[in-house]
């Protein structure tokens, strides 16, 4: 078939590599100069297939609550006159339930799984070269309370086949000397040695020009407006072609048998018009990466920071920070208190080991689901396919989700334990 995929984020480009190796004739479609430059551009950086709970668990409400009207807060939700924003909000709290908490966390640990197999099989196979480094992810706690509920979710992930082992501070320092300086505010920790982390805007990019040598096609530059329907309802009801507008401003309709939509925040207000309703609404993350002045006092582990809700990732001669999340539509301008709030924490963590007077500060809207589940599958017109919805994940399901779309398209079974979409 002849297959469009909007969007050449990770997901997107994902989708278009195993798409064509399916044998799909590919074009893709991406508003930006090229491929990872936006949600995929500057993230945390982790594969964290043991740390991929949803947002929406038992002390969610609370903590949120405590954080409202705090700048700096790692969540902060500003409320707007937003249909889409209230309906979310109220999704988000039926999925705070022990019950829904446990099945979302079985479905994203599922494709997350499946995600990081296909990662490292791609990347064998393609000879896909990017900073990466394989030395586990390791989750430290600065709070007795947080430690200690802590243990119920690595057990949990223990149980789903992701080894997450409960450590004692003294074992936090062996792992990752680079905590030395905070050694007296350890209280515990938890790691898994076969995560990783790695450079997701390096690695699409690789991946992108992998697909091109393979006959896909990218057309950057180019704005996809809306789809084009034929049929008068029902199954029958199929998607013509995409209208977009090319580099050179004029208006091209470009018909496909199959279209599958990758635009992650951007999915729901694109598909609207279609009468598919998405639940997807934009979470601005932050991240900031500073050159590393001192090796040795760098971690390498890639490190979660339970109290702040923020991720380190060494990426060769940088350190990544990434996290917090604003609740606050679709802008992407920098809040200088949350920025702020980036370099206090982590000159308090590895005081000696940056630059932190030079800091590149990037934000990105992920594409929240209230579940933290993805959409991936169909929809009600026949032709017409969602891989979108990642939220904090898109990196760990990424490669996944790409393979397991492909199949769908394809009208295969995908081989993972996962509960796809097929949306009305």
């Amino acid at each position: 078939m002849k297959v469009i995929v909007l969007g050449s984020g990770i997901t997107g480009t994902a989708a278009a590599w195993f798409l064509r190796q399916a044998g799909h004739d590919v074009t893709v479609i991406e508003r930006r100069p090229g491929a990872a430059q936006e949600t995929t551009f500057g993230n945390g950086s982790q594969i964290s297939v043991s740390h991929s709970e949803p947002w929406a668990n038992p002390s969610a409400p609370s903590k949120i609550l405590k954080w409202l009207g705090k700048d700096d807060a790692p969540l902060l939700y500003r409320f707007r006159a937003e249909q889409l924003q209230w309906e979310w909000g109220a999704r988000f709290l039926l999925e705070c339930t022990p019950k829904r908490t446990a099945h979302n966390t079985r479905q994203c640990v599922a494709m997350s799984d499946f995600s990081k197999r296909t990662l490292r099989a791609l990347r064998e196979e393609a000879g896909i070269e990017y900073t990466h480094l394989s030395r586990g992810i390791m989750h430290f706690y600065t709070d007795k309370a947080d430690y200690e509920s802590s243990k119920a979710g690595a057990k949990l992930m223990t149980s789903l086949g992701c080894p997450r082992n409960t450590i004692t501070p003294d074992e936090v320092i062996q792992i990752e000397p680079a905590l030395s300086p905070v050694r007296d505010k350890l209280v515990g920790g938890d790691f898994t040695p076969d995560d990783e982390h790695g450079d997701s805007r390096e690695f699409t990019i690789a991946l992108s020009e992998k697909a091109k040598e393979q006959g896909v096609d990218f057309r950057f530059n180019t704005t996809a407006t809306r789809l084009l329907t034929e049929g008068s309802g029902g199954p029958a009801c199929r998607i013509a072609a995409v209208e977009t507008i090319t580099p050179t401003g004029e208006f091209e309709v470009l018909k496909a048998d199959a279209f599958v939509i990758s635009l992650g925040s951007f999915s729901a207000p694109f598909l609207k018009p279609l009468d598919i309703h998405l639940m997807i609404y934009p979470a601005k993350g932050y991240s900031a990466t500073f050159p590393v002045k001192d090796p040795e006092k760098a971690p390498y582990v890639s490190l979660i920071d339970a109290g702040y809700k923020l991720v380190f990732s060494r990426l060769g001669n940088r350190l990544r920070v990434g996290g917090t999340a604003e609740m606050n539509s679709y802008g992407r301008q920098l809040n200088e208190a949350r920025c702020q709030a980036l370099i206090r924490r982590t000159s308090e963590l590895f005081p000696d080991a940056c630059d932190y007077d030079q800091p590149h500060f990037w934000t990105g809207l992920r594409p929240m689901t209230p579940s933290n589940i993805p959409y991936i599958g169909k929809t009600k017109y026949g032709n017409l396919f969602l891989n979108t919805g990642h939220g904090t994940l898109g990196w760990t399901m990424g490669c996944g989700s790409g393979r397991a779309i492909a199949d769908i398209v394809s009208g295969k079974q995908p081989e993972v334990d996962f509960e796809f979409c097929g949306i009305k």
